[in-house]
């Protein structure tokens, strides 16, 4: 059964190449559970929120599926107009995905754009995640395409399937998306 918690989460304002205000801000992002007992795994996880970040925590167990994620409900953002995502994380030194949706479809499922990112244990890290490295999946099975659309975005979701038993945990202070650099 998932367990669904709204969670009043907010994007930080963030510059526009042109350094206007954004009109990118999320609130309430209504994050659900989905663990691998969706096709009889025995990994457990949660999240909550902590002193304003989330708290996502758990066990995975490799022994059936091995995985344990948080998902947005549906959204609808346009971030055509940045390079990537950009994490404020507190880590455990395991590897976590960060994964996104759009309209993509598969067969008539949805595609799941997965990247992973390293953690450091007990150290805050920001993440920086360029569009360019999300890779179109179905149930964690790579496709061929399609290519990542950053310009339709409808979900966000943070899962840790990094092949290894045991505990997890990964606070996240921020989710942003970032700018192109500045050409020399």
């Amino acid at each position: 059964m998932a367990v669904f918690l709204a969670l009043v989460f907010l994007m930080a304002t963030f510059a526009t190449p042109a350094h206007a205000q954004s009109p990118i801000e999320l609130a309430d992002l209504q994050w659900f559970v989905v663990n691998d007992n969706v096709m009889g795994g025995r990994s457990r996880g949660g999240f909550e929120s902590e002193d304003g970040d989330l708290r996502f925590a758990g066990i995975t167990n490799t022994n059936g599926g091995g995985f344990s994620s948080i998902r947005s409900r549906p959204i609808l953002v346009d971030l055509s107009a940045y390079d990537g995502i950009r994490l404020k994380v507190l880590g455990d030194g395991r590897r976590y995905t960060w994964r996104l949706t759009t309209d993509a479809r598969w067969r008539g499922r949805e595609v799941g754009y997965w990247a992973d990112f390293e953690t450091v244990k007990d150290g805050w890290t920001t993440v920086d995640i360029p569009f360019s490295r999300f890779v179109p999946r179905f149930r964690g099975v790579r496709l061929p395409g399609p290519q990542l659309e950053p310009g339709n975005i409808t979900g966000m979701g943070l899962m840790i399937y990094d092949g290894q038993d045991g505990p997890f945990e990964l606070r996240l202070a921020a989710v942003r998306a970032y700018p192109p650099r500045a050409s020399d």
